[in-house]
């Protein structure tokens, strides 16, 4: 017998039963229901059998592994699909990811939308037929000639990396399709009650550009038809406020080919934005003790040596010149500030009545991310950030790395975008020693550090294990676009390493020479991510603290201009971004325009607001707020300016 708990209730089994048993004795509708279960903290099939005591949490679609669960079964049941439709597409990979699953092919030519519905036709026969996954395993050597007999290329490169562990490859076999893969699938394929093909795209190999490109299929699926309808609609609304859409035609960025990819050009309004936020950001950091440094955009290799960016991150960096070639000199655009606001810190012997030192930066960075991982502003090549190095004493670490967390939350609730987020403690993974500097003993006392300052801060997080910097862990603040796929905003990060690296050294009370530690941060992140985000979250009508053009002028006729120009005068003279439409044509035509470009308030001069020097207002969302003389609509915008508030 085995003694199993469930949550607060422990019960006795017979010895090998498997976890779908135990799952049905407790209710066939929990049966139902379950994906996959969670045994001692790992999760498992419900066909695990159980030979010894355990804890076992069984799990639904309603928990995040469940749901992977489901769906990378909906990517198999896709893979075979298109094997029955297309017996020479080469087979690569097909996870599960945030809001469904993909799986890539090697077929030419690539997937048209209406192959995809010829696949949806064929994974719903699959479905119909309801087929067992049964899991076994093979030997690598058994694995590899399995594949290469096939010809399945990719699968005989990814059995040969697991070969070199000497230990029997898992599979997954449902009617007369076999899948390499680890698990765990639900038990049947008749499980899957509605799911959707909602895209074909390129992808590389390995996302490695010069590996051949890849047909990526995109699917999503649920437990219910309504589920799934309720998520595409999300998805169109999510297409209307993509910023790569949306943005454009709000002329806020272009991208041109023959820039490149990830450089995008901020037209006028972008770039005003992005001012604006720099301008509060460097002012709101300048009021809390952080002091400006401007640093150079490149460096000889040498400096990344130290730092150790050279060994662990030069794949991610535009190097100028060979990086081979040690006889003549060697440049890299930066791809982080840290090792060059270090040099200031250098500048000159520091006492430990000089820590804290904070210093901070509006940094542009560099960083070759390959072509597949890039996406409009939010993932780009070139990009600036509000980036801060600050040194300390070990007594001020937590003080220190609290104000940098509530620097952040300001400017996260500033934008509006504070609920958005969520915290990631993001550790080194032991068992790939060579992505990190610093010994075990290190990373652990640093680890713990930062574990104990989230406990005393009260921060709820997940951890993220390999996520850390090569030279310490982070804190990483999370968000998610229109599209659910999640990216870092804003990182806090403490480091140990690179102060002893760099020899930075202060005398302490009792006269020795001390390391200090060094918390990295951003405050708002990526500037250009930023503004993608905003641009979703309020589909293009900025707050008006940040809105580019905040009033927009509407004369009546032509002889209303030179009252409009006044009041232009007035208002830039108050500091409110304002313009004039001139245009010869009528006023519901101008008002539907500038409410097409979100402008927040629209002011409209005829004869009688000309006449006393008034302005009639119309703002956005609201409508008609009627006639103020200017200086009485400057108090007022001044005053939501100041208040920042988001409408």
């Amino acid at each position: 017998m085995v003694k199993v708990k469930l949550r607060d209730d422990y019960r006795e089994f017979e010895a090998g039963i498997a976890a779908g048993e135990i799952a049905k004795s407790i209710s066939m509708g929990l049966y139902k229901a379950v994906c996959a279960c969670r045994i001692d903290g790992e999760v498992k099939d419900i066909r695990t059998p159980i030979d010894k005591d355990c804890e076992i949490e069984f799990l639904t679609f309603d928990d995040e592994e469940g749901r992977r669960v489901y769906r990378h079964t909906a990517s198999h049941i896709l893979a075979q699909a298109v094997k029955r439709l297309y017996p020479q597409a080469k087979l690569a990979i097909g996870p599960a990811i945030d809001n469904g699953f993909y799986y890539d092919f090697d077929v030419d030519p690539a997937f048209s939308p209406e192959d995809l519905e010829k696949i949806e036709a064929e994974m719903k026969k699959i479905i119909k037929e309801d087929l067992p996954l049964e899991r076994f395993e093979m030997t690598p050597e058994e694995a590899i000639k399995f594949y290469e007999d096939k010809g399945e290329i990719y699968k005989v490169e990814l059995v040969k990396e697991h070969a070199d562990k000497g230990e029997n490859i898992s599979f997954y076999k449902q009617g007369e399709f076999t899948e390499l893969c680890a698990g765990p699938h639900i038990m049947r394929t008749g499980a899957i009650k509605a799911f959707k093909l909602t895209s074909a795209t390129g992808a590389y190999w390995r996302g490695d550009s010069d590996k051949k490109m890849l047909c990526r299929v995109y699917g999503t699926a649920f437990p219910k038809a309504s589920e799934l309808e309720a998520h595409l609609t999300m998805l169109e609304e999510a297409k209307k406020r993509d910023h790569n859409k949306l943005g454009r035609e709000l002329e806020y960025f272009t991208t041109v080919d023959f820039i490149g990819q990830g450089l995008p050009i901020l037209l006028p309004k972008g770039a005003k934005v992005i001012q604006v936020l720099s301008r509060f950001v460097e002012d709101e950091e300048a009021r809390r003790g952080w002091q400006l440094t401007k640093t150079p955009y490149m460096a000889k290799r040498e400096l990344y040596k130290i730092s150790g960016h050279w060994d662990h991150y030069l794949d991610g960096m535009f190097v100028l010149g060979d990086p081979e070639d040690e006889t003549k000199e060697c440049f890299a655009l930066r791809p982080m500030t840290c090792p060059f606001q270090y040099q200031a810190y250098l500048n000159r012997a520091r006492s430990y009545r000089d820590l804290p030192l904070r210093y901070d930066e509006t940094s542009t960075l560099f960083r070759n991310e390959d072509s597949g991982e890039m996406h409009g502003l939010i993932r780009v090549r070139q990009f600036t950030i509000s980036e801060g190095h600050l040194m300390c004493t070990p007594e001020q670490l937590e003080t220190e790395f609290r104000s940098c967390l509530e620097l952040a939350i300001y400017m996260l609730k500033a934008v509006g975008l504070y609920e958005d987020v969520s915290y990631r403690f993001s550790q080194w993974d032991p068992n790939d020693r060579a992505k990190y500097i610093g010994t075990p003993e290190q990373w652990d006392e640093a680890q713990g550090m930062m574990g104990r300052i989230l406990d005393h801060l009260g921060i709820q997080y997940k951890i993220g294990i390999g996520e850390a910097a090569f030279y310490g862990p982070k804190l990483d603040i999370q968000i998610k676009n229109v599209f659910g796929k999640e990216d870092t905003l804003i990182t806090i990060q403490i480091d140990q390493m690179l102060a002893e690296k760099f020899g930075m050294e202060y005398t302490d009370r009792d006269g020795t020479k001390k390391n200090p530690y060094i918390i990295h941060r951003t405050s708002i992140g990526c500037y250009e991510r930023t503004l993608a985000l905003l641009i979703e979250k309020y589909a293009g009508a900025l707050p008006l603290w940040i809105a580019p053009t905040q009033v927009i002028l509407l004369p009546i006729a032509d002889r209303h201009f030179d009252a409009c120009d006044e009041a232009k005068r007035k208002l830039e003279a108050a500091g409110i971004r304002t313009e004039v439409d001139y245009r010869n044509e009528k006023l519901g035509y101008k008002l539907r325009e500038a409410q097409l470009q979100k402008i927040p308030y629209m002011l409209v001069v005829g004869d009688k607001e000309a006449e006393e020097g008034a302005v009639s207002v119309r703002k956005r969302g609201v409508g008609d707020q009627g006639s103020v003389s200017v200086e009485d609509f400057i108090a007022l915008v001044n005053a939501d300016v100041a208040s920042k508030a988001i409408w």
